[in-house]
C-alpha cells in the first residue's frame, strides 16, 4: 500500500491489435493492472483495443472524463508502423510531463534493456488525469511502474488540488 489519496481510481488500455483479436492473451495490461492494484488503486480494466487513434483517443476521452485520476496504456509506442499509441494519446493530452516518459525510457535502458529508448510513450494530463504510455512487454511494464510507483501519490495530491510537499 502507498501514500494515495483516498479512492485513487485508475484505467488501464491495452493497444494491441493482435490482443483485440484474440490472437493472444493481453498479459502487459493485465501486469500494469496487478502492479496499479498493489499500489492502492481501484483499477478499471485493462480495456483492449486495436492500434487504431480514432478507438485509443475515444477510450482514452471516456476515461478522463470519467474522471479517473490515472491512465495507463500499455502497447503501440514503438516504430512499427501500426504503433499509434502516442498519437492518440496527444490528441488527448492538455500538458505534457516529458521528464515522466524520459525517466520510464531511461530506466529501462539503465537496466539492461537498451531498445528502452525506442519507446515513443508520452506522459502528460487532461483534466485532472494523468496518462502515461508504456510499452507493450511485461517487462516494460515493470520498468514503468518501478519509476510511477514513488510519483504517483504526489501526482494525484497535485491532480486533486493539494499544495506542494
Amino acid at each position: 500500500m502507498s501514500d494515495l489519496p483516498a479512492g485513487a481510481r485508475a484505467v488501464v488500455v491495452t493497444a494491441s491489435n493482435r490482443a483485440s483479436a484474440g490472437v493472444y492473451e493481453d498479459r502487459s495490461g493485465q501486469a500494469v493492472a496487478a502492479g496499479l492494484r498493489d499500489l492502492g488503486f481501484a483499477v478499471e480494466g485493462p480495456h483492449v483495443r486495436p492500434d487504431d487513434v480514432e478507438q485509443l483517443v475515444a477510450v482514452l476521452r471516456e476515461a478522463v472524463d470519467s474522471g479517473v485520476d490515472l491512465v495507463v496504456t500499455t502497447g503501440g509506442t514503438g516504430l512499427s508502423p501500426t504503433d499509434v499509441t502516442p498519437e492518440a494519446t496527444r490528441g488527448v493530452l492538455e500538458r505534457e510531463a516529458p521528464g515522466i516518459a524520459d525517466a520510464v525510457r531511461r530506466y529501462g535502458a539503465e537496466h539492461g534493456v537498451p531498445t528502452a529508448v525506442l519507446s515513443r510513450g508520452l506522459a502528460g494530463t487532461a483534466g485532472r488525469t494523468l496518462i502515461v504510455n508504456l510499452p507493450g512487454s511485461t517487462g516494460g511494464v515493470k520498468d514503468g511502474l518501478a519509476v510511477l510507483g514513488p510519483l504517483l501519490p504526489h501526482v494525484v495530491s497535485q491532480l486533486r488540488g493539494g499544495d506542494h510537499v
